[in-house]
């Protein structure tokens, strides 16, 4: 086998696997920030803006 093939199927076998993690966590991330967004519009659609805690942790019903 010639070095240069040698060399590109050495960068092939190191490559392709870290682009593939790499894409892998992008998608992950995107996916995992999608969802705390989608859970903090959820919460915040669940809660009314005046509730009586001060953190806002009950809502106008709760005593």
């Amino acid at each position: 086998m010639s070095s240069a093939y040698f060399s590109l199927f050495d960068m092939a076998i190191c490559s392709i696997p870290a682009l593939g993690i790499g894409i892998w966590q992008l998608v992950s991330v995107n996916r995992e920030i999608a969802r705390d967004k989608a859970g903090e519009q959820a919460r915040k659609a669940r809660l009314p803006d005046d509730a009586r805690h001060a953190v806002g942790e009950h809502g106008l019903d709760d005593r």
